[in-house]
């Protein structure tokens, strides 16, 4: 008699398709792997909570290992609160409002969040007009490559619940994989997780290898 497959949902980072996880690697015979899109706010007044609902509402199986990356690990936290996950992974994220860094926390505070560019991010193909240098056009041929949603209101939503976002206590049987690169939420803020040696928080498309290791031995 088979065993029965083990279901992975994947969600990916802040307005990114779920691409990034090309990489990542998995025995078939083992593991069914589900990506999840981005579903558009009803409004920007939509609570995380019931956002995470509807994404909890994508999940058909029960018991499933909820994978996600930065503001997709958050998502994941919120939505197994609608569900019975076997195990949370999250990567390159936080599991608490405790780990953001200073200078997102001055970003809230103030509300400057408000004036970041999200038209920037929707035309980016016209941002790439002006950028000067291979590094620049390298960076914009990544972002036009793994940055699938470009709405306004999605942009504007996320990133305000990034920044608000009222987690006080890590949840438990949250396994915590984050880069000693990361530039986003850096490490000296993070408690409880598996560092990865020269990961930055794009960690999960060059440390797919690593990632995959861990994350099958964990579960």
């Amino acid at each position: 008699m088979k065993t029965p497959k083990l279901h992975i949902y994947f969600v990916p980072g802040l307005a990114a398709s779920p691409k990034i996880f090309e990489y990542l690697q998995f025995p078939k015979d083992k593991y069914e792997l589900h990506f999840l899109e981005w579903l558009l706010p009803l409004s920007d007044k939509e609570t995380i909570e019931d956002y995470a609902k509807r994404m909890a509402n994508l999940v058909l199986e029960e018991n499933p290992v909820l994978v996600g990356v930065s503001f997709g690990g958050i998502m994941v936290q919120e939505m197994s609160n609608h569900l019975n996950p076997k195990k949370i992974i999250i990567i390159s994220s936080v599991k608490s409002k405790h780990e953001l860094p200073k200078r997102l926390k001055a970003i809230q505070l103030t509300k400057a969040y408000k004036l970041f560019p999200t038209k920037a991010i929707s035309n980016i193909e016209q941002f790439t007009e002006y950028t000067f240098g291979d590094f620049a056009k390298k960076r914009v041929k990544l972002y036009k490559e793994y940055l699938s949603v470009r709405d306004e209101k999605y942009l504007a939503w996320a990133i305000y619940n990034v920044l608000n976002w009222q987690q006080t206590n890590p949840i438990k049987n949250t396994l915590h994989i984050h880069g000693v690169d990361d530039g986003v939420f850096p490490i000296k803020y993070i408690k409880n997780c598996v560092a990865i040696d020269k990961g930055t928080h794009v960690m999960i498309l060059y440390k797919a290898k690593s990632i995959s290791k861990i994350i099958t031995d964990s579960i």
